[in-house]
């Protein structure tokens, strides 16, 4: 009684799962991918160095004069100018030995002045052979050596007044100035001790290595990097804020690396960029051109090659290799491998199978690097038409 039955439920049961499981192996993945065309932008290749700020103009500050340091005239760290008074050094021995110099003066002017009225009143005598020619001669020697005298009693003069001026101790460049190494009270000796130093903060330079190949490949592309424009973020910063340019680069390799060193100006106008920081500069590697650009998350890494899936014909998946440019805006430069026109797997990448037709769903690349995928039908909109099919 069971067979008859049975036998017809059975067969009914093999023949949908027969069709089930070929419509599976046969047909498109029951989930889609989403594919798009790279996005078409002009763009600046840069290349990236790291290195370190240093100051345009580095000064250590050293008293001209020896004695002892009678006062520092600044706050430790503040920015000062050229020519701002930072240390007074007793003067008291360098005005006494110009009092002196000019006292001398004062007496070699004395003695010219008798020699002069000796040899007018030899040459007087002279003309009327009261005197001889030799004494007229003798007074003018004399003459002639005290107005040699009053020529070196003037340059001590000069020589006082100037170690009096190096008694004050200015800053020779503008600049932020560091703590003072030296407190008042101390003995200090003239070009040696060290008092503080300066370094100048607007404009400040960014000093790089760059690699052999790379010098080689900017000279190949007829460009110089004298002037090249760079652009700068200190750690921790995501954007590259501050802006410069190359002013020079050295004559010569080093030996031991193989590098050579490139530095850039940079502004510094609110003098937060300090000697010694270190910094991610790029360097514009080309001219501005238009390029395809592609999310990194549509990139499949295929043994030593870098390749993207396109939808050919009939929907199927072609793995194409492409060659990499760098990250601009969060977007990957694909410099060859891609058209226009192609239609790149940029969603659900996971699910698309190299050789095999896929369920496509067209989305677009956003400005932002995000992949935009069209949305799809509401759940709620089924469940109403289901049951508008119930009710019928």
């Amino acid at each position: 009684m069971r067979s008859p039955l049975l036998a017809p439920t059975l067969f009914l049961s093999l023949l949908l799962a027969a069709c089930s499981g070929g419509e599976q192996a046969g047909g498109p993945p029951a989930l889609p991918v989403t594919v798009a065309a790279p996005l078409v932008r002009e763009v600046t290749e840069w290349d990236d160095y790291v290195g370190r700020f240093e100051a345009v103009d580095s000064v250590e500050v050293r008293p001209r004069s020896t004695g002892f340091l009678q006062r520092a005239h600044f706050t430790d760290g503040q920015y000062v100018r050229a020519g701002q008074l930072l240390f007074t050094i007793d003067a008291r021995p360098s005005q006494a030995a110009l009092d002196q110099a000019r006292a001398q003066l004062a007496r070699a002017q004395a003695t010219l002045a008798n020699a002069r009225t000796e040899l007018a009143r030899s040459e007087t005598l002279a003309a009327s052979q009261a005197a001889s020619q030799e004494e007229v001669e003798q007074r003018r020697a004399t003459v002639r050596t005290g107005e040699a005298d009053v020529a070196a009693n003037r340059a001590a003069i000069r020589a006082a007044e100037l170690n009096v001026g190096f008694t004050r101790v200015t800053a020779p460049i503008s600049g932020r100035v560091s703590q003072r190494l030296v407190d008042p009270g101390n003995s200090v000796t003239a070009d040696q001790t060290v008092l503080t130093s300066i370094v100048s903060t607007s404009p400040i330079h960014f000093t790089f290595q760059g690699s052999e190949a790379s010098l080689l490949e900017y000279e190949r592309q007829g460009d110089t990097l004298l002037g090249s424009p760079v652009r700068i973020k200190l750690q921790g910063e995501e954007a590259y804020n501050r802006t410069g340019r190359i002013d020079f680069v050295d004559n010569a390799l080093s030996n031991g690396s193989g590098t050579i060193t490139v530095r850039a100006v940079v502004p510094n106008a609110d003098g937060k960029l300090r000697p010694g920081l270190f910094g991610q500069l790029q360097l514009a590697a080309s001219a501005p051109r238009a390029a395809f650009l592609l999310p990194d998350t549509a990139i499949v890494t295929d043994g030593a090659r870098r390749v993207v899936y396109v939808i050919g014909a009939k929907d199927v998946v072609q793995a194409r290799p492409v060659e990499l440019g760098p990250v601009i805006d969060g977007l990957r430069v694909i410099r060859s491998g891609v058209t226009a026109k192609d239609r790149i797997v940029v969603g659900g990448i996971q699910r698309a199978m190299p050789g095999k037709p896929a369920k496509v769903q067209a989305g677009r690349i956003g400005s932002d690097g995000k992949v935009i995928a069209p949305k799809a039908a509401a759940p709620a909109a089924k469940g109403t038409a289901a049951a508008a099919g119930a009710g019928k």
